[in-house]
């Protein structure tokens, strides 16, 4: 019904006030001057303000006008959510005109925080417009786009509560934000060259060097001539260099001591970024999408105008892809003509930085100059890592502009911060009924990581307003948030690692027991004192039962196996042949020699410092060294990956898969057998069969076996977690088989399968078990 058409038979109506209460992700997001628009086409009187809970609404006027507003009101702006909406009846003032009111701080927050939002496309054609008045300026924005959890203060949103609020709008941005016809209304981060944050390019010594365009104009000719820029962006620092520039990406990696790993490259736009890429549909959304992250994509074979250094992203099909996020990223694109390396602005292991004189110190050695401006971030942020499994988007890396994340329906766990693990860190807050996100801290193996994650303890429960009865962690003893958890003065909820990947996927999608869980990682404390990572759960409403589990083999050396797939590799050997399989030609090329061999062979033969493990991120490392594609890992997963990216090569859907018998274990619990695949696949092997056929059959292989317990435990619904499912050749190929069966399969999407959700699932289970049983 058109608005005329409503306002008509509202006056034919009595009047009558009504107040609106708005819950969820209802601010930051231009949702105020929405309302007053629709109000006043509407032809109702009243107003609208943000206070620290919700979005609050009194509109006046005929009884049709209000519920065309009310029907409006359940359908906030992109980004928003209207978790809950409470209308009541409220006395008539006889108030005509509809305004935008001052926000109230007096009740207690709890309105969702949104993530951080690349810049709109209108807010980027302003930077190429010549007449414009924000032409060529950096840090445009509107309701649409612009920084929002790394700058606010408290809640509720307003310019006054953030570190834009130094920035004092002049006349001109001061009209734009009270008028309603303008998309920058009640915008709290507009600013433009006269008010707004500034451009400075510093030395390593911290010296300012230009400002403004000549900053801009000097940052571009000094990447031209190869050397590395740190810029501060959106909602932190990154590391900029010319991907086309082999001898720059090198010193790069030269100093961030950083030899392997894919860099993730930047794109002025889609048409730049298809000379190298071919993305789907699916994958063009999420690109040019508000959070802009960074995109797991197929990189195209063929010339290009600036081709992709080798040394970017060696032996991988596939290229990290990311467009701007920013006006400032544009400018500078637009400038080079050609893309660059955007790699997360820290050294290795710690977190990313937003700070300035923080930078100039970490990264000394590091960025020849610094490329700043004067918006204070608050809360850095690495940039998100997506990719498109069977479909759909799956969240690798829950950070700049996906998170905070709101999440369904989850009653119980109000008051409850869970703390995720010790690799890929993250929190999660019980509120209203929900589970709410933080954005990844990342690996608490540094002092700034840890302390960084440890300060969202207080932080993250007070920008909701939200007053902790309770704390969840991680099983294992050690890990940090474990012994955080334990000195936070409240009732801990300690977890199992791998129920914890179950119920994460399972909190994501709403779903309720029971179902069979399959958690795949590369390790997680087992209630046995051994290293779990091959698990089929039976979930229960609070508990599970371990249906199934991946045969056991031994890791010598412990946590050095998990950086030396090698050992993993003996570890097999020896399960399978005894000291007899540990020859050279078992495991060719493994830099290990007669000597290391032998003593590894013992330490097996003793069990010493060589503990049982049934991962099967242990297994892939395992494979990848029998085929010679990765001995030792100078990153996390790089093995799984280089055992991925050779079944890619081969049509890993195609494989026919190795056999994985499952057998009678021990108690209730049946093994799914490796046995017969690693003989098969060592076979083929030394035949001379391509490693990427090999692979292909491997992954297949592990399908088979998935489908193979659901039937024996006759799930009719079987739910997907843990890093392993990151594996894009994996998953899909378990997908197709659960389905073919006549199976559901549920596997993670907005929440990352890896160790970056298991705070949400440690929040689950604290819900499970209802809020009396932790006092």
């Amino acid at each position: 019904m058109s608005a005329v058409v409503e306002v008509a038979k509202a006056d034919e109506a009595p009047v009558r006030r009504l107040r609106f209460e708005l819950h969820g992700t209802v601010q930051g997001i231009g949702f105020r001057p929405l309302v007053c628009r629709w109000a006043r086409e509407l032809g109702l009187g009243g107003f609208v303000f943000n206070s620290g809970a919700a979005l609050l609404i009194e509109a006046e006027g005929p009884e049709p006008a209000l519920r065309a507003l009310e029907g409006r009101l359940r359908t906030p702006p992109p980004q928003g959510r209207v978790r809950a909406m409470h209308t009541r009846q409220v006395p008539v003032r006889g108030q005509s005109g509809f305004t935008i009111e001052a926000s109230e701080c007096d009740a207690q927050p709890g309105a969702g925080l949104l993530p951080d939002l690349a810049s709109c496309p209108e807010c980027l054609a302003e930077t190429k417009a010549p007449g414009d008045r924000r032409f060529r300026y950096p840090f445009g924005s509107c309701t649409r786009c612009g920084p929002r959890y790394s700058i606010v203060e408290s809640l509720p949103w307003d310019r006054s509560r953030g570190s834009m609020r130094t920035f004092n709008p002049c006349p001109e941005c001061r009209h734009e934000y009270q008028d309603p016809g303008n998309r920058r209304h009640h915008a709290e981060t507009l600013a433009c060259p006269a008010c707004g944050p500034t451009l400075a390019l510093l030395d390593a010594r911290g010296n300012r060097l230009a400002g403004g365009e000549p900053a801009l104009r000097s940052s571009i000719e000094a990447l031209l001539q190869g050397r590395i820029v740190a810029v501060k962006g959106l909602a932190g620092f990154q590391l900029w260099v010319l991907a086309s520039d082999e001898r720059a990406v090198g010193r790069l990696r030269a100093r961030k001591q950083r030899p392997a790993k894919p860099f993730a490259v930047m794109f002025a736009d889609l048409e730049a970024l298809r000379q190298h890429c071919d993305p789907g549909a699916e994958e063009t959304v999420i690109l040019a999408g508000p959070a802009a992250p960074i995109v797991l994509l197929t990189r195209r074979q063929g010339s290009a105008t600036h081709r992709i250094a080798p040394s970017v992203a060696p032996g991988s099909p596939l290229l990290g892809a990311m467009l701007a996020a920013l006006p400032l990223h544009q400018l500078l694109l637009s400038g080079l003509g050609q893309p660059v390396v955007a790699t997360s602005g820290n050294r290795r292991g710690e977190p990313v930085l937003g700070d300035e004189a923080q930078a100039l110190d970490a990264l000394s050695g590091i960025a020849d100059l610094f490329l700043i401006h004067d918006r204070p971030i608050l809360r850095p942020q690495e940039d998100s890592i997506v990719r498109v499994i069977s479909g759909q988007p799956a969240t690798l890396r829950q950070a700049r502009g996906l998170a905070p994340l709101a999440l369904g329906e989850l009653p119980g766990a109000e008051g409850v911060l869970a703390l995720g693990g010790h690799l890929k860190a993250s929190v999660a807050l019980g509120i209203a009924g929900q589970a709410v996100l933080a954005p990844q801290t990342g690996d608490l193996d540094s002092a700034r990581a840890r302390d960084r994650h440890a300060a969202l303890l207080d932080e993250f429960p007070r920008l909701h307003g939200i007053q902790l009865r309770a704390l969840a962690c991680d099983l294992h003893p050690d890990y940090f948030t474990s012994r955080l958890a334990a000195q936070g003065g409240l009732p801990v909820l300690s977890v199992q690692h791998h129920q914890a990947h179950v119920l994460a996927t399972m909190a994501e999608h709403g779903l309720q027991a029971p179902v069979l869980g399959v958690a795949f990682d590369g390790s997680g404390y087992g209630p046995d004192g051994t290293v779990w990572g091959g698990e089929f759960l039976a979930m229960g409403p609070r508990s599970f039962r371990r249906h199934a589990c991946l045969r056991r083999f031994r890791l010598p050396g412990g946590q050095k196996a998990v950086r030396e797939p090698r050992r993993s590799a003996l570890g097999l050997l020896h399960a399978l042949h005894g000291g007899a399989g540990l020859g050279p030609a078992s495991l060719p090329s493994d830099g290990l020699g007669d000597t290391g061999r032998r003593t590894l062979g013992a330490m097996l033969e003793r069990g010493f410092n060589s503990p049982w493990t049934s991962s099967v991120g242990r297994l892939f490392d395992a494979v990848a060294a029998l085929l010679g594609l990765c001995q030792v890992m100078s990153y996390e997963a790089e093995a799984a990956m280089q055992l991925e990216w050779a079944a890619l090569s081969a049509g890993c859907l195609d494989g026919r898969g190795y056999p994985f018998p499952l057998r009678t274990g021990e108690g209730r619990c049946r093994v799914v057998d490796w046995g017969p695949a690693i003989s098969r696949l060592i076979t083929d092997r030394d035949a001379g069969r391509s490693p990427g056929a090999i692979a292909a059959d491997f992954h297949a292989g592990l399908a088979d076996a998935i489908l193979d317990v659901a039937l024996d435990a006759r799930a009719r619904r079987v739910v997907l977690g843990g890093g392993c499912f990151q594996n894009r050749c994996l998953t899909e190929a378990t997908i197709q088989r659960l389905h073919a069966a006549g199976i559901e399969a549920w596997w993670p999407q907005q929440v990352p399968a890896n160790d970056g959700g298991l705070a949400l699932g440690q929040l689950a289970q604290a819900a499970a078990l209802s809020r009396q049983e932790l006092h």
